[in-house]
């Protein structure tokens, strides 16, 4: 006798519509903007990108609450632009990379910064760090057809009104079409997969009962609650 399991399929929501985005990966970029490995690595500024995953189920939609992870004491905030793929393939040129896309929204890669630097000091993988439940809360996805592709708009993210992130996604070391053509270089990419696309300097602790509100002009905003 077999065992069958139904599965629900994670969904963000499309802004302006009943209609959901099937997220099938989320591929995240690392160190994006200068300011922010400046804080954090100190790391050669100018190298090509380098990507990393959370699993699709770590999506959290707007407004949810974020349980503050286990084995952490010290857990980030980083606000991010998040590209939705409308359409896939490898290879991708970086003139071509905009077709690609179905819509934006804003993210909040959350991250146990202490798990993460102890995977670096062992030079082991991020992904406990990085890839824990809950960790990808996300905005509606607002269609290119709404918006067009946003090249500078400010981003920001407040924790209980006090704003602790605040820079402008012209301030990418790679744009976006730049980091779909590396990534689609070394994966297949397909319709539904979401692409955060980094961090501004001030990424900082939260802790429970700290409500995170942020938001990209021109995109939306996000709020989450952490418990």
């Amino acid at each position: 006798m077999g065992f069958v399991v139904s599965l629900e399929q994670p969904s963000v929501a499309v802004a302006g519509s009943d209609d959901r985005f099937p997220v099938r990966r989320i591929y995240c970029v690392g160190r994006n903007y200068l300011d922010h490995i400046r804080e954090t690595a100190g790391a050669d500024e100018r190298e090509p990108p380098f990507f990393f995953q959370k699993p699709a189920d770590a999506i959290l939609p707007n407004g949810a609450e974020f349980p503050y992870p286990p084995q952490s004491e010290n857990t980030h905030h980083e606000i991010e632009l998040v590209v939705a793929l409308g359409k896939g393939g490898a290879n991708i040129a970086a003139g071509d990379a905009l077709d690609h896309v179905f819509g934006y929204g804003v993210g909040i890669d959350m991250t146990r910064r202490d798990q993460q630097a102890k995977a670096k000091e062992m030079r082991r993988p991020w992904e406990i760090g990085k890839a824990f439940d809950h960790s990808a809360p996300c905005s509606a996805i607002v269609p290119v057809a709404r918006i067009g592709h946003p090249q500078s708009a400010r981003i920001w993210i407040a924790v209980d009104g006090e704003v602790r992130q605040d820079g402008n996604i012209d301030q990418q070391i790679w744009s976006v079409p730049d980091a779909l053509a590396h990534l689609s270089g070394l994966y297949e990419l397909r319709p539904g997969d979401l692409m955060f696309t980094g961090t501004p300097a001030g990424v900082g602790p939260v802790r429970a009962g700290n409500v995170l509100t942020g938001g990209i002009d021109g995109i939306g905003e996000i709020e989450i609650s952490v418990v």
